[in-house]
């Protein structure tokens, strides 16, 4: 097998005419670039796998989150996402050329954006948790933010302010509708819960099921079997990812119940069948 083939397409960006400069010399490309810094300019937007309104989302994209633009077509921008490497194409407007630092993040579930510091006007965007904001001044409990509009101080923190427990962060999701490629409390999948709810706590974690098999926290087991589970243990399935709230209870979001829900674990392995547990992780 060559390098080409062993990199994992969702998070290396290389076509046959196309490819990122720093994959040069592993993949083969008609031609090589650095492509542009961009940003995420909306509250969220769907990363998609093809140039197409009618083409399945791979993923969502929040405000501030970098994304390098390496082609355009049709208004369409394919490229990168910072965060978590994921390639993809995207709307031109939902970006807006450079980077900026972040000073706040959304801690809400999700938070108005207005257009004065007043709660009765109507709004201007959504922003869902981990949307990230520069502020640039206060008017009683709200702040202005760099890119207009202003947000409630409540709903913000610092961006280096994290969560203590990414369990109880994913327990807030509970009842949020299953969306598959969902980042948000609009809709949200089994990999986007559990990533979002990490990176609220400072731990790095990367978009799908599998790749966070394969890299976050210590395997505890590989099949489950007789493991004494605690709170944030990571248990995995073929395609499937969920939290464990305590020593029975499961954390998900999943197309059965089409919600995010906390159910026993018994039931989950029931329901599964042959495809029962591939590995149990415990985030250090």
């Amino acid at each position: 097998m060559t390098d080409q083939e062993k990199l994992d397409p969702r998070i290396h960006p290389f076509r046959d005419d196309l490819a990122a400069s720093y994959l040069r010399g592993r993949v083969t490309a008609a031609r090589f670039i650095d492509g542009v810094p961009c940003q995420i300019n909306s509250g969220f937007t769907a990363l998609k796998e093809k140039p197409s309104f009618e083409a399945r989302q791979s993923t969502e994209l929040l405000l501030g989150e970098g994304f390098t633009v390496l082609d355009e077509h049709d208004g369409w921008a394919w490229g990168q996402n910072e965060t978590d490497g994921y390639v993809g194409w995207l709307r031109v407007e939902a970006l807006e050329a450079g980077l900026t630092e972040a000073t706040h993040k959304v801690t809400a579930l999700r938070t108005f954006l207005q257009p004065e510091a007043d709660l009765k006007l109507p709004f201007l965007d959504l922003l869902p948790m981990g949307a990230c904001v520069v502020v640039t001044g206060n008017q009683g409990d709200w702040c202005q933010v760099e890119s207009g509009g202003w947000v409630h101080a409540r709903h913000l923190a610092p961006v280096d302010d994290y969560a203590s427990d990414f369990v109880a962060v994913a327990e807030r999701f509970v009842g949020t509708p299953y969306l598959w490629g969902g980042r948000t409390s609009i809709g949200i999948d089994c990999s986007g819960l559990v990533q979002l709810a990490l990176l609220a706590a400072g731990v790095d974690c990367p978009r799908d099921s599998d790749q966070q098999a394969a890299s976050v926290g210590a395997l505890i087991s590989a099949d489950g079997v007789g493991v004494e589970y605690r709170r944030g243990d990571l248990v995995f399935f073929p395609g499937h990812v969920g939290i464990m709230k305590d020593a029975t209870t499961l954390l998900h979001a999943n197309a059965f119940h089409m919600a995010v829900v906390a159910e026993p674990l018994a039931d989950v392995v029931a329901r599964a069948g042959a495809k029962g547990i591939n590995a149990v992780k415990r985030p250090g």
